[in-house]
């Protein structure tokens, strides 16, 4: 019985998307700072407006008291009749508490303030309204302690503020109203822009959810506004030319490799065949050499096939150990030797010791002998020295030379320069790519020269110093970057 799946779990629930989340954010933005804005400018404002005020009733207050002490009570109280302004009262208070002198008849019946201070001493207080002279509104009141001719006066200054205050509310409202009007427009802008471009995303969305694996060859419309959405299309259109060539690239890997089987599998299908309606045996005891021989060669190439595979798929782990460089070689040329097809010369075998694979370096070395024994006329010569840095290895034979517009192409896999040569003796072009992808893993190089004395010559280089012990390389593709895959040292290889 099936596993019933929840419907919170079998369906997504729905997301907000781009457009919605951009609008929703730009408008909490844009209203938080106009609420922190508005606030913090309605306190500056009322503090400069009240500032203000005090500035101009303090100094009031001390142009009186100097009045009073360098003249007289008298003169003081006919200058503040001259002087008296609107929503500005000015009192001159006696010793004995009584109003002596007013800038305004309405004040001049009770003091405007209980607060006596001492002769040169000033106080500020704030009222909210004026009740000996019946005024509501607010007030900011000075009073100075100031020493006359007949004792200790008051002089007091009151000056309304509710102007400011009445100022301060207004804009206050003003911003109340203006700021949704402001969060709609910033909403309507910002959903229509990120709309517009989000059409333009959309476009390129659906014209890449057209393309499939039969139209690869297929580009997306680059606009021309040369923003973030044309370097998308350009990307996009690099990436799926990209998948264009790894497409091109594993089809003709399919297409080569069956190629290449297709001759020895028909070989031992014919030879089977062949055998089996034989009932003496006859026909087996002759053709088993050549059955043998072409399951081993499909077999080699098989492995080959699987090697370049895990390469490219960077999933062939080498260990990183101090590998002599020189013993590797020499058991190599030992094993040409060994086979007698052509004279063997060793110019040069300096000991060297590099960081790598001494697996993976031996297949290198056994494969580039191979080309050299295939394609040399009678001589092979080989050269291992120290350089600078690392090792050089010059893998030299009497064949022609590899053509310099194809010294480059000659590493990739299945390829072979000369078409003619039977399968049999050029092989089935995967030694050379193989030993690309290892000396890349490595961090070295493999290159296809032309001999100083003319012929063929292959050139490998490796560096010398390892840049850890206890690190491993990873093999990759030709043309792949190198170090990667690290694990200790020591831990088997897959």
């Amino acid at each position: 019985m099936g596993r019933v799946i929840p419907a919170s779990r079998g369906r997504a629930r729905p997301r907000w998307g781009v457009r919605r989340w951009a609008t929703a954010t730009a408008v909490a933005v844009v209203g938080a700072a106009l609420v922190l804005g508005g606030v913090l400018l309605l306190v500056l404002l009322q503090n400069s407006l009240i500032a203000t005020t005090e500035a101009a009733a303090r100094h009031r207050a001390q142009d009186v008291a100097y009045q009073i002490t360098s003249q007289d009570l008298g003169e003081a109280a006919r200058a503040l009749a001259a002087t008296a302004s609107a929503g500005q009262y000015v009192q001159v208070i006696g010793p004995d508490g009584s109003v002596a002198a007013s800038s305004e008849p309405a004040a001049g019946a009770a003091p405007l303030t209980a607060a006596r201070p001492a002769p040169g001493t000033m106080l500020t207080q704030s009222v909210s309204g004026l009740a000996s002279i019946g005024d509501p509104d607010a007030f900011l009141v000075v009073a100075l302690g100031v020493q006359g001719q007949g004792g200790p006066y008051t002089v007091v200054v009151a000056s309304t503020v509710q102007v400011q205050k009445d100022t301060v509310a207004t804009l206050g409202w003003f911003l109340l109203g203006a700021g949704p009007v402001l969060l709609g427009l910033v909403g309507v802008a910002v959903w229509v822009l990120v709309g517009r471009s989000l059409r333009q995303v959309e476009r390129i969305r659906a014209q890449v959810a057209r393309i499939d694996a039969a139209r690869l060859d297929e580009r997306v419309e680059v606009p021309g506004t040369g923003d973030e959405v044309h370097r998308l299309a350009v990307t996009m259109n690099d990436m799926l030319g990209r998948l264009q060539a790894s497409d091109r690239a594993q089809r003709a890997f399919v297409s080569d490799a069956s190629h290449e089987l297709r001759s020895p599998l028909a070989t031992l299908s014919a030879g089977i065949e062949v055998a089996a309606a034989d009932p003496t045996g006859r026909t087996w005891e002759e053709m088993k050499e050549v059955l043998g021989a072409e399951a081993s060669r499909m077999g080699h190439l098989v492995q080959d096939l699987l090697t370049l595979a895990r390469a490219e798929d960077a999933g062939t782990r080498i260990r990183v150990e101090d590998v002599d460089l020189d013993d590797l070689l020499d058991a190599e040329v030992r094993r040409l030797r060994s086979l007698g097809r052509h004279r063997i010369e060793v110019a040069r075998m300096e000991p060297v010791r590099v960081a790598g694979d001494a697996a993976r370096l031996g297949q290198v070395l056994r494969n580039v002998l191979d080309n050299a024994a295939r394609h040399a006329r009678s001589r092979i010569t080989v050269a291992l020295a120290r350089a600078e840095g690392g090792a050089v290895l010059d893998v030299d034979n009497d064949g022609d030379p590899v053509p310099e517009a194809e010294r480059e192409r000659i590493f990739e896999r299945f390829v072979r320069l000369d078409e003619s040569r039977s399968r049999e003796s050029g092989g089935a072009g995967l030694g050379l790519a193989i030993a690309a992808g290892i000396m890349s893993a490595h961090g070295g190089t493999i290159t296809a020269e032309e001999a100083p004395g003319g012929g063929c010559r292959f050139q490998i280089r490796l560096p010398a110093a390892p840049p850890d012990p206890w690190e491993s390389l990873e093999v990759r593709g030709p043309g792949s970057p190198g170090p990667g895959g690290r694990r200790p040292a020591g831990t088997p290889s897959p």
